[in-house]
């Protein structure tokens, strides 16, 4: 991994310098905008609305728009009195226990790394933090914006939490809140009892991402030639229709739950084990996925093969009708 940020953690009296990861990362696929037609990828250009004129990045300033329309330009002296942009400081500010922090409010996480010879004052902290049961709530500027987070332990590492301000959180103003509905001691007890039924420790690694699995075989299936299969349609008719028996349904629900309680973890094992098969037999054709033709025919599609250079399998797919 490689650090984004550099600072101190200010803990009392205490600096402790730290080195900021990003803990997290999305594994979704990336697809660029072509042309239909030929490949060729579609480019933008930074266009005034005015004049009409491509502008260059540099000459691009900052606009605050008014109710009437007009136009506020800030220019980056305006915005360096700003009392926060050059902070390189983690402010420890309180001890708060974490199950008093409704998760809503957390944004992103990062992992922290002691810097130089700060690794005796950054375990002091984590050993002390994780003593306590607590999380600290601390504020830190990344980005140029000043944000509220909090520090806890993850796997041995401190782990730093951004979240969102109190005024960004919104209200759930729904007009179901103020109404009174009625529920039968009988629809509570089988909602009860369903909750039980699927109840359970909770295994990340038990669940997979069907859809980027089977993204991914669409675009193996575009670079290799081959006929799309379709997905098979999981759509429950039962449930897709209207409830008319709440109770009737819930029975149905817990007898379904019981039933695929057995398999359930062998199946979802297996789904997280054919994952990582198909991500290994996939590793070595990654580059592939951008190749910028594959016709639909296998034959045409081994001749292809033939002719184009390595270099040419870099362009992007370009998308096209199977049979």
């Amino acid at each position: 991994m490689r650090s984004i940020w550099k600072g101190s953690i200010s803990f009392g009296l205490v600096s402790i310098a730290v080195k900021l990861y990003s803990a997290t990362e999305e594994k979704d696929i990336a697809f660029h905008q072509v042309h239909r037609d030929d490949g060729g990828r579609i480019k933008y250009k930074r266009v005034c609305s005015i004049d009409g004129e491509e502008i260059a990045y540099n000459d691009i300033a900052k606009g605050y728009e008014l109710p009437d329309g007009e136009m506020v330009v800030l220019t980056d002296d305006d915005l360096a009195e700003l009392p926060l942009t050059s902070s390189r400081e983690i402010d420890v500010l309180q001890f708060v226990p974490l199950e008093q922090v409704d998760p809503i409010y957390f944004n992103k996480a990062y992992y922290l790394e002691p810097d130089g010879r700060a690794a005796k004052a950054y375990v002091l902290l984590r050993d002390a933090l994780e003593a306590s049961g607590r999380v600290a709530v601390v504020k830190v500027a990344l980005r140029r914006r000043e944000a509220l987070a909090t520090l806890r332990v993850r796997e041995g590492v401190l782990t730093l939490e951004t979240m969102l301000w109190p005024d960004e959180i919104r209200a759930p103003e729904f007009g179901f809140l103020g109404e009174t509905v009625e529920l039968r001691p009988q629809e509570m007890a089988m909602a009860s009892s369903l909750v039980d039924s699927l109840s359970g420790d909770f295994d990340p690694s038990e669940y997979t991402d069907l859809y980027r699995a089977a993204l991914e075989s669409v675009v193996e299936a575009k670079i290799e030639g081959r006929d799309l299969i379709p997905a098979p349609d999981t759509t429950d008719s039962a449930a897709s229709g209207t409830v008319v028996d709440l109770v009737a349904a819930l029975q149905a629900s817990i007898e379904a739950a019981n039933r695929g309680r057995v398999g359930a973890g062998t199946a979802r094992g297996a789904g997280g084990a054919a994952a990582k098969a198909t991500d290994a037999s996939k590793a070595p054709r990654a580059r592939a996925a951008t190749a910028k033709k594959a016709p639909a025919k296998k034959s045409a599609a081994a001749k292809v093969a033939k002719k184009a250079p390595a270099a040419a399998v870099k362009k992007p797919v370009r998308a096209r009708r199977s049979a």
